[in-house]
C-alpha cells in the first residue's frame, strides 16, 4: 500500500486523520476549499470516556481543556418570557466544549508537522488507476495518490464524485436552522435563552470570546426547501418568513439578520452511506454517517478518524482490508450516535404537545440525570491501542 493520501476537507475529521497517518509514516496532503481555517463557529462537544480517550491519545487534551468554554445554561421561554425548562450547561456542553474554530486550529497544529495543506481548492474528478487515483483540482494541477478520503461533511464533494448525488444519501429531517452574530444587548453571560412556539425556536446566547456579542440560533420545521445554499439574501428571506409575528427578541433578531454577511443556514439532515469506501477512496466522519445537529459528529469524527489510521497502519498493504475493518468496527457505533439527529429538530422546536411533554420530563432531575448518562453510554466503544500496538510492533 502507498503512503501518499488525499484527504478532502481541514475542519475536524481531515486534520485528525492527516495527524494520525502522519504518526504512522504516510504522507497526508489535505485539500480544503476555503482560503483558510476558519475561525470561530458555534460550540462543539466531546462526551465520555472514548472521545476523551481518543484526545489524549493524540496529545491535544490538555489544549483542549485549557480552550474550554465551560458550557452554558439554556433556558426555554415562551413568547412572554415567562421560563418553561431550564437545563444545565452539562446537558449541552458535555465534558469538554469548545469553538469549533479552536478545535480545528488544534487538530490543524498537531498534525503540521506531518502534512501538506493546500486551501482554497477542491477536487473536480477522481480517476482510479491500477495502482493510485488520479485527482483533478479546481485551480492546481492533476496529481496521482494512492488513496482518497473524503473527510468534507454533510454535503461531501468526494462523495458525489466518487459514490454518486446528495440526494441518494442525504436525508431532510424536517427542519432548518440557522446562527449569525449579533450585539449583545440583553447583557448575557455563560446562559443561552430561547423562545419557543408550535415547530420554531429563536434563541440567543452570550458571546464565547466578545461580551458585546451574542450568537443568535433560530430551528424551524419545514418540508424540504429548494434554495441556493450560497445564496445569502435568500437564506435571511425564509428565515424572515418563518419567524415573521413572533414576539419576544425576534423582531430585534430578525432586524439584526439584514446586516450579516456571515450567517450559517443548512436543513437539519441526516447521511447513510450504504458503504463507506469505493475501490480506493473512503469516507469519514459526516461525509460517511454524519447528523447535521445532535448526532456526537464532533466525537465521532475524531474517533474514526483514530480508527481509520490506525487500520490503514495496520493492514501492511492492503487498503481493501483496512476499509472493512475500519467500517466493521465503527459503523454500529456511529450509527447510534447519528441517532440522537433524528430528534434534534422535535426537542429544540417541538410542537404544541411535543414542547409540553420535553418540559414536563426534563423539569424532573431524575430524567435530566438519565438522559446524560444515556448520551454518555451511547458515545463510548471500545477500541484498539492502535499507536502502542504499532510502536511494539515496530519495536
Amino acid at each position: 500500500m502507498g503512503k501518499n493520501v488525499l484527504i478532502s476537507g481541514a475542519s475536524i475529521a481531515g486534520p485528525a486523520l492527516a495527524h494520525w497517518l502522519g504518526r504512522y509514516g504516510f504522507h497526508p496532503t489535505v485539500v480544503e476549499l476555503a482560503p483558510a481555517l476558519r475561525e470561530g463557529g458555534q460550540a462543539v462537544d466531546f462526551r465520555g470516556a472514548t472521545h476523551l480517550t481518543v484526545l489524549e491519545r493524540m496529545g491535544v487534551l490538555d489544549t483542549l481543556r485549557g480552550l474550554q468554554t465551560g458550557g452554558r445554561t439554556t433556558t426555554f421561554v415562551d413568547p412572554d418570557g415567562r421560563r418553561r425548562l431550564r437545563l444545565p450547561a452539562e446537558f449541552t456542553g458535555g465534558d469538554i466544549e469548545v469553538l469549533r474554530g479552536d478545535l480545528s486550529r488544534t487538530l490543524y497544529e498537531a498534525s503540521l508537522p506531518y502534512t501538506e495543506y493546500v486551501f482554497g481548492d477542491s477536487v473536480t474528478g477522481l480517476t482510479e488507476t491500477a495502482d493510485g487515483v488520479r485527482a483533478t483540482f479546481r485551480h492546481g494541477a492533476p496529481r496521482e495518490f494512492d488513496l482518497v478520503i473524503g473527510a468534507d461533511g454533510l454535503h461531501s464533494n468526494v462523495r458525489r464524485i466518487a459514490f454518486g448525488p446528495e440526494r441518494d444519501f442525504v436525508t431532510h429531517l424536517g427542519y432548518y436552522a440557522a446562527t449569525w452574530k449579533l450585539p449583545n444587548h440583553l447583557g448575557l453571560g455563560r446562559e443561552t435563552v430561547g423562545c419557543n412556539t408550535p415547530g420554531r425556536l429563536a434563541q440567543l446566547g452570550g458571546g464565547h470570546r466578545d461580551p458585546g456579542l451574542a450568537d443568535a440560533f433560530v430551528v424551524f420545521a419545514a418540508p424540504e426547501l429548494t434554495y441556493d445554499r450560497h445564496d445569502l439574501t435568500a437564506q435571511k428571506a425564509l428565515i424572515a418568513e418563518h419567524f415573521a409575528g413572533i414576539g419576544w427578541e425576534v423582531p430585534g433578531m430578525l432586524e439584526s439578520l439584514h446586516g450579516t454577511s456571515e450567517l450559517y443556514f443548512d436543513s437539519i439532515s441526516r447521511a447513510d452511506v450504504p458503504t463507506w469506501s469505493r475501490g480506493r477512496t473512503a469516507l469519514v466522519g459526516d461525509a460517511a454517517c454524519g447528523a447535521t445537529i445532535g448526532g456526537m459528529g464532533t466525537g465521532t469524527g475524531v474517533v474514526a478518524a483514530y480508527v481509520l489510521a490506525g487500520e490503514l497502519a495496520r493492514a501492511a498493504g492492503d487498503h481493501r482490508a483496512a476499509f472493512a475493518a475500519y467500517e466493521g468496527r465503527l459503523r454500529e457505533y456511529a450509527q447510534g450516535c447519528q441517532k440522537g439527529g433524528d430528534r434534534t429538530g422535535r426537542f429544540l422546536a417541538p410542537g404544541r404537545i411535543g414542547g409540553r411533554l420535553r418540559d414536563a420530563l426534563l423539569n424532573r432531575p431524575a430524567v435530566l440525570n438519565r438522559m446524560l448518562d444515556e448520551g454518555r453510554k451511547v458515545s463510548s466503544v471500545e477500541l484498539p491501542d492502535y499507536p502502542a500496538e504499532l510502536a511494539a510492533l515496530a519495536g
